[in-house]
């Protein structure tokens, strides 16, 4: 149960409340059903993006664009939040100190107000040196479209977007200061489920000039003559994407709102200020720093690939986009969840004589992202080509398309177990105070990915997509080198993976990872597949991607859990506990 001021409820002035209890579990579900559905919204809003842009220059431009602000998002937000600010108003809370964590928090949102604000003032100034220096494969297109090589300039189409987007991402920052808030009060749910008001608004722009232009909606299976003719016109293209970049800003103001009405319940003694003399700004200041250049490190990686994909063949900017979305679908549900409620409970364990109850809370972390992760490296491994199918192949996302999606896919696959394992591994250095460790690995991390993608994307990048996927797009021809990036990422993931582990050891010299419950979690995933392999070679060619993902998929599902069930996996045995409290009114997390 919570405390009555948890729930919004009075809190008597002169006594200090009790300290928040520990929940078990119930965290990383509602964390998770949060990120499902703003994930959903994602995928939703992706495959209205493939629809109209396809992979080609629109798709480079737009993805270009969200990432050049993207920075400001990233590094003052939720990394940096989480290490700087969760662990510090998560103890006061704990310590019954309800005014001052609220005094607290009013002084970290007027600085991230301030800052946030000169950023994005900056950006739109910036806006076209900024572009020019992340992508400057791009600054070509205006001589190639005046020598009759290219119709399209993505430059100045990125460069319009990006001075759009920035106010967006300033938005979004102070809508995670509201997440940090939430998650400490244990109040899950909303802050991950907010998003979907943010992709809901970007899909509901699109649709809106696309149906002005005569596009949308019956031309969503097939854009038809009329159809077909009016998205191959780059002057609309330009058009929805402009439309794409407003409904975004209008969607960040909306996510920041909807959180706000509950914050303002479980908050005490709130208020504004820029000061650095509130006890515990200094501290996390302090700690911001490092986590900010760790962040910064990752960023620069993020920023690393799109400068390489703009060197590369047009398509491979968008393609990568394509990929991540799916790539990042598993790492939010079953890494970012699990990794986010854990933060505020290890942050509460303080002291050498915690170390037992943080190295089990750990353990059985890390068991629960390893049995929700391998299934899912498998699966896209061997049914990636019918997943991208599925969701994007529709309108002007074609066979090429589908193909080179899926190679990249595969390539960024390699990395999600590991990637999922290391938010975990960063998490508990900023429960322990440690959030330099992390910056210093996240460099190595950087630097590997650079090393491997240099010669392999190059190489890639002379080998066209297989004619057996199907026939290029109009215009242009797709080439590899986007899964070279791909495969890059994969092998800077175990490294940075290695690392942590053996930092962390020296804190915390019990701990393991569970490699031997990975194998055997590994075969069971093995096992499951291939009878859903067999069943999607016996459905009808003639059957579209989605009907025949839906069964396939389920099928492998249900056989990994059955599967699970008979090796009699704790996992399996934890999620059947909870969902007996549940039925039982133990509660969840209010949103």
């Amino acid at each position: 149960m919570l405390a009555a001021s948890d729930r919004g409820g009075p809190v008597d002035g002169g006594a200090s409340p009790p300290p928040l209890r520990a929940r078990r579990g119930g965290g990383a579900a509602s964390v998770g059903a949060g990120i499902l559905a703003s994930r959903l919204a994602g995928l939703a809003r992706e495959q209205a993006v493939a629809f109209f842009f396809g992979v080609g220059p629109h798709a480079d431009a737009l993805t270009a664009a969200l990432r050049v602000p993207n920075a400001l998002q990233n590094l003052l937000g939720e990394g940096a939040l989480s290490a700087a600010f969760i662990p510090i108003y998560s103890r006061l809370l704990e310590d019954g100190r309800r005014e001052e964590a609220g005094r607290f928090a009013g002084a970290i949102f007027g600085l991230l107000l301030a800052a946030a604000a000169g950023l994005v003032l900056a950006g739109i100034v910036l806006a076209r040196p900024l572009v020019a220096l992340l992508a400057p494969g791009f600054l070509a297109d205006a001589g190639a479209v005046a020598a009759g090589r290219a119709v399209v300039d993505r430059f100045a189409l990125t460069a319009g977007a990006v001075r759009i987007l920035f106010p967006m991402t300033g938005l979004l920052v102070l809508s995670v200061w509201a997440l940090g808030v939430l998650n400490s009060h244990r109040r899950f749910f909303l802050p991950y489920f907010a998003p979907v008001l943010w992709n809901s608004a970007m899909i509901g722009a699109l649709l809106l000039a696309g149906h002005a232009a005569g596009v949308w909606p019956g031309a969503w299976h097939g854009a038809g003559a009329a159809g077909g003719r009016a998205l191959a016109a780059p002057a609309l293209r330009d058009r929805l994407l402009t439309a794409f970049c407003w409904g975004a800003v209008a969607g960040g103001l909306l996510q920041f709102l909807v959180q706000l009405p509950v914050v303002a319940r479980v908050i005490r003694g709130f208020r504004l200020s820029f000061s650095t003399r509130v006890p515990g700004v200094r501290e996390a200041l302090s700690a911001w720093g490092p986590v900010v250049a760790g962040r910064g490190v990752v960023q620069i990686a993020g920023y690393a690939d799109l400068f390489l994909a703009t060197l590369l063949a047009t398509g491979a900017t968008g393609a990568g986009r394509y990929a991540q979305m799916l790539y990042i679908l598993p790492i939010s549900l079953f890494g970012m969840s699990i990794a986010a409620a854990e933060l505020p409970e290890l942050s509460r364990l303080r002291g050498e004589a915690a170390a037992p109850a943080m190295l089990a809370r750990v353990k059985r972390a890390l068991g629960a992202v390893a049995f929700l992760n391998v299934p899912t490296v498998v699966g896209y491994l061997v049914f990636g080509y019918l997943v991208v199918g599925a969701v994007y192949r529709r309108g002007s996302f074609g066979g090429a398309d589908n193909g080179l999606v899926y190679l990249a896919l595969c390539g960024y696959s390699t990395g999600i177990l590991a990637t999922t394992t290391s938010r975990l591994l960063q998490n508990t250095f900023y429960a322990l105070g440690d959030t330099r460790t992390p910056a210093r690995i996240a460099v190595l991390r950087v630097g590997a990915a650079i090393v491997v993608a240099l010669p392999l994307m190059f190489w890639l990048d002379t080998f066209p997509v297989p004619p057996a996927f199907g026939p290029q797009p109009p215009g242009q021809r797709l080439y590899l080198g986007a899964v070279g990036l791909a495969l890059a990422s994969g092998a800077g993931a175990w490294l940075e993976l290695a690392r942590l582990r053996a930092a962390l050891r020296r804190r915390l010299p019990e701990l393991r990872l569970p490699w031997r419950d990975d194998l055997g979690i590994l075969l069971l995933a093995l096992g499951a597949a291939l009878p859903a392999a067999l069943l999607w070679r016996l459905l009808p060619a003639g059957l579209s991607g989605l009907v025949k993902a839906v069964p396939v998929l389920l099928t492998y599902g249900v056989l990994y859990l059955l599967a699970a069930a008979v090796a009699r996996r704790p996992e399996i045995a934890a999620a059947a506990a909870r969902l007996g409290r549940g039925r039982g009114g133990a509660g969840g997390d209010a949103a």
